[in-house]
C-alpha cells in the first residue's frame, strides 16, 4: 500500500481507509490544538494523509514564517483569513485538491517569496493581484485547471522562478520580468508571437514554451541568451526560416523546435547534435537531406485554406453549442442519479473506515500515515520519474565509457558523466554483478530505491543492466542512472585549501539539516526504514544553489542481493538489516568534521575521540575547533551541536540519539545562530 498514488478522480472529500487518517478525524480540531502553538514560525505537515477544507483559524498562528501543507487531502478553498499571517515568507500547499479560484487578495501577504500551489485542481483565472506581490520570487501554479490570460507580471522584480506548467491559459504571452532564471509555460493554450523582449531575459536558463499554439518566428536573440541552457519551443506553429547569422549561447546544451512550421536552411550552430549540444528539429519543413522533415505543403497554410477554416470554425461553433444544449439535459439527469449513488457509497465507505482504523488520532496512526504516504507522495513533488535504460543508451550517453567522462570510483563502482538525448547530464555508476547474482531480485531492490525521493537526496533515474559478460564470461553489469549534481562535494568546502569557498558556520548548519532531514525520512520515511547509508562527507554533494544532497544512500538495498545471493530466503523488499546507530554513528562524524574540519579529521577516528574532551573549555576549543567556524559562530549556537555531537558518537548504542533528535538540535542551533546574526547586524548599523 505504501507506493499506491491516489488519483483526484478518486478522492471525494471522504476518508480512504489505508491513505487518509481515520474518518474520526477532525482537521477543525487539529488545528485548533496547533493554534495554541503561537510563537510557531515554520509549519510543515507534508503527507500525513490530513483530509478536509482547511480551516480559517490557521490565521491564529500569527508567527508562521513557513507554512507547507503538501500532499494531503485539503479541499475547497484557500481560507481568506490566512492573509492575516503577515510574516509569512513561504506558502505551499501542492499536491491537494483545492478546486476553488486562485484567491485576489494575495497581495495582502506583503513579505511572501515563494508561492506554490501545484497539483492541484484550482481554476478560473490568475488573478492580477498576484503581480503585487513585489517580493515573490518562485511562483508555482503548474498542473491546476486555470484559464484565460497570463497576468503582467513584468512589475515582480524579483522573480526567478515562473512555473505554469499544463493549465488551459490560452492568451499571448506577456513582457516579463528581467530577473527570471527559469519559465515553463508548456502544455497551455497560448497563441500569438514570442515577444521580442523575451531575447532581453539575461539571466534566463531554462526555457519551456513548448506544446502551445505560438506563431511567428522566435526571436533570434533568445539562442544568444548568455545564460540560456535550455530552450524548448516544440510543438507549436512557429514559421517562417531562422536567420543564416543566428549565433547560440556558450551554455546552449538543449533546443527543441520540433513539430512547427520552420523552413529554410538551419543555422549552423544549430545544424548538428554535437557533444556540446543536442538540437531536435524533426516536424518541419525545413531544407535538409533528412525522413524526419515535411513536405514543404506542410508549412504553408494558403488564402483558400484560411477561408475553409474559417467556415469550419463556424459551423464547428454552430454545432457545438447544440451540442451542448443536449449534453446539459443528459447531465441533469445523470446528476440526479450519481448523487443518490454517491449517499449509498458514503454508507458503506463510513463502515469500513470504522472497521479497519480507531476512532481519534493515536501517535501510532499519524505515524502510519506518514510512513504511507510519503513513498507515495514525495515523487509527485518535482521528482524524475524512474525508468529503464538500455545498455546502448548509456553508451551513448557517455562516449562508449570513454576515460574523459569518467568521474571516480566511488565506495562502489565506478561513476561516469553522461548526458541523455534530451539533453540532461546524469551519473552512472558501474557495478559488477556475479552471473549467479538473482537478477529477478535485484530488479525488486532496484525498484525500491526508485521510490526513494527526497529533496535532499540525489536523484535516481533509473538502472541499466548489461548481462553481455564481455569482459568477464561469469558477470554482467548493472548501471544505476542518477541526476548529475555539478557543485561538488560537502568536504571540499570545509578545507583551507580554498579559503574562498570554505562555508562560514550558518552555512554548515544549512548543510548538516538538510543531510539529516534525508536520513530521517530513510530511517522513517518510509516502510521498511533504510540503514546504513554510507554516511560521510564525500558523499554529500552541492546543487548550483548550494543545496545539500545526499549520494550513496540506500546502496546496502543492491549490496544485500550481490553478496547473498545465495540466500533464496531472504525477503527483497527489505533494507540492509544493520543497527540504525550506525547512521547515528557516521552523521556524529560529519558534524565533527564540520566543527572542526578535514585536516583535523585526518588525524584518525581515535585521536579526535580523545580529543572530545577538549570542547569541554574554551581554550580548548580555541585550540581544535576550525577558525572559521569560531569566527561565525555564536557560543550557544555551538555548544549545541557540540553537545549532540558527543551523543552520535557515544560508545554505548543506547546513549545515541534518535534522528529526530539530532534534526530538532541542529535546527535550534540555526534559529539561535540566526537570531544572533541578526542581532550583530542591527547592532552594526546602530553604529552606522
Amino acid at each position: 500500500m505504501g507506493d499506491k498514488l491516489v488519483k483526484v478522480s478518486e478522492f471525494h472529500g471522504f476518508a480512504i481507509p489505508n491513505v487518509t487518517l481515520s474518518e474520526g478525524f477532525s482537521i477543525d480540531s487539529f488545528v485548533t490544538t496547533l493554534t495554541r502553538l503561537t510563537s510557531l514560525k515554520v509549519l510543515s505537515l507534508v503527507s500525513l494523509g490530513i483530509w478536509g477544507p482547511l480551516p480559517d483559524k490557521i490565521h491564529r498562528l500569527y508567527s508562521l514564517e513557513l507554512l507547507d501543507l503538501s500532499s494531503n487531502f485539503m479541499y475547497g478553498s484557500i481560507p481568506p483569513k490566512i492573509s492575516r499571517l503577515v510574516k509569512l515568507h513561504t506558502l505551499t500547499l501542492d499536491s491537494n485538491h483545492f478546486n476553488d479560484t486562485v484567491p485576489d487578495w494575495l497581495d495582502s501577504f506583503s513579505n511572501l517569496t515563494i508561492l506554490s500551489l501545484k497539483s492541484n485542481g484550482f481554476k478560473g483565472q490568475i488573478p492580477f493581484s498576484v503581480s503585487k506581490i513585489k517580493t515573490l520570487t518562485d511562483l508555482v501554479l503548474s498542473h491546476n485547471e486555470l484559464s484565460g490570460k497570463l497576468p503582467d507580471l513584468s512589475t515582480l522584480t524579483n522573480l526567478h522562478v515562473l512555473n505554469i506548467i499544463e493549465n488551459h491559459l490560452d492568451s499571448e504571452l506577456p513582457v516579463l520580468p528581467k530577473e527570471l532564471v527559469t519559465v515553463l509555460l508548456c502544455n497551455n493554450s497560448l497563441s500569438g508571437e514570442i515577444p521580442e523582449q523575451f531575447g532581453e531575459l539575461h539571466k534566463l536558463q531554462h526555457l519551456d514554451l513548448s506544446f502551445n499554439h505560438l506563431s511567428g518566428t522566435p526571436p533570434s536573440a533568445l539562442f544568444s541568451l548568455p545564460n540560456i541552457s535550455y530552450l524548448n519551443l516544440g510543438s507549436n506553429m512557429l514559421s517562417g526560416s531562422l536567420p543564416d547569422e543566428l549565433s547560440c549561447g556558450d551554455k546552449l546544451g538543449f533546443v527543441d523546435l520540433s513539430s512547427n512550421k520552420l523552413i529554410g536552411q538551419l543555422p549552423s550552430c544549430l545544424n548538428s547534435t554535437s557533444d556540446k549540444r543536442y538540437v531536435k528539429i524533426g516536424g518541419n519543413c525545413l531544407s535538409r537531406d533528412s525522413k524526419d522533415q515535411r513536405e514543404g505543403s506542410h508549412c504553408l497554410i494558403s488564402s483558400k485554406q484560411s477561408r475553409g477554416r474559417d467556415i469550419a470554425v463556424e459551423v464547428a461553433v454552430i454545432s457545438g453549442a447544440v451540442l451542448v444544449m443536449v449534453l446539459l439535459g443528459l447531465g441533469v439527469l445523470l446528476l440526479c442519479k450519481r448523487c443518490r449513488s454517491r449517499t449509498q457509497e458514503q454508507h458503506v465507505l463510513s463502515k469500513n473506515v470504522q472497521a479497519n482504523t480507531p476512532t481519534g488520532i493515536s501517535s501510532e496512526l499519524l505515524a502510519n500515515a506518514r510512513f504511507i504516504s510519503q513513498a507515495a507522495k514525495l515523487g509527485t513533488q518535482g521528482a524524475p520519474v524512474c525508468r529503464l535504460f538500455s545498455f546502448e543508451e548509456l553508451k551513448e550517453a557517455t562516449n562508449n565509457f570513454d576515460s574523459s567522462r569518467f568521474l571516480g570510483e566511488g565506495s562502489m563502482g565506478k561513476i561516469y558523466k553522461g548526458r541523455l538525448e534530451n539533453g540532461t547530464f546524469v551519473a552512472i555508476r558501474s557495478l559488477s554483478l556475479v552471473k549467479k547474482c538473482s537478477i529477478p531480485n535485484l530488479k525488486a531492490r532496484l525498484d525500491l530505491l526508485s521510490k526513494l525521493h527526497h529533496p535532499h537526496l540525489v536523484g535516481f533515474l533509473g538502472h541499466g543492466i548489461d548481462g553481455s559478460g564481455q569482459d568477464d564470461s561469469s558477470s554482467s553489469k548493472v548501471f544505476l542512472v542518477y541526476e548529475y549534481v555539478p557543485n561538488g562535494n560537502y568536504r571540499t568546502h570545509l578545507s583551507e585549501s580554498c579559503p574562498e569557498k570554505v562555508f562560514k558556520w550558518s552555512d554548515r548548519l544549512a548543510i548538516l539539516i538538510g543531510v539529516a532531514k534525508a536520513v530521517h525520512f530513510l530511517h522513517t520515511g518510509v516502510i521498511p526504514g533504510c540503514l546504513n547509508n554510507r554516511l560521510k562527507t564525500n558523499n554529500i554533494l552541492l546543487d548550483e544553489h548550494r543545496i545539500a544532497k545526499l549520494s550513496d544512500y540506500g546502496m546496502s538495498i543492491i549490496t544485500e542481493e550481490i553478496e547473498k545471493f545465495e540466500a533464496k530466503e531472504e525477503d527483497p523488499k527489505s533494507c540492509h538489516r544493520t543497527n540504525i546507530e550506525d547512521d547515528v554513528y557516521n552523521f556524529g562524524f560529519i558534524l565533527l568534521e564540520s566543527l572542526v574540519g578535514p585536516i583535523v579529521t585526518g588525524k584518525g577516528e581515535a585521536f579526535l575521540l580523545n580529543e572530545m574532551a577538549s570542547f569541554g573549555s574554551q581554550d580548548g576549543r580555541r585550540r581544535i575547533v576550525d577558525p572559521i567556524v569560531l569566527t561565525t559562530c555564536s557560543q550557544e549556537s555551538l555548544s549545541i551541536v557540540v553537545s549532540i555531537t558527543n551523543k552520535c558518537i557515544a560508545p554505548e548504542l543506547l546513549s545515541r540519539p534518535s534522528f529526530e533528535d539530532v534534526l530538532w538540535n541542529l535546527q535550534y542551533a540555526a534559529q539561535i545562530q540566526a537570531t544572533a546574526d541578526s542581532d550583530q547586524r542591527s547592532d552594526s548599523t546602530t553604529w552606522l
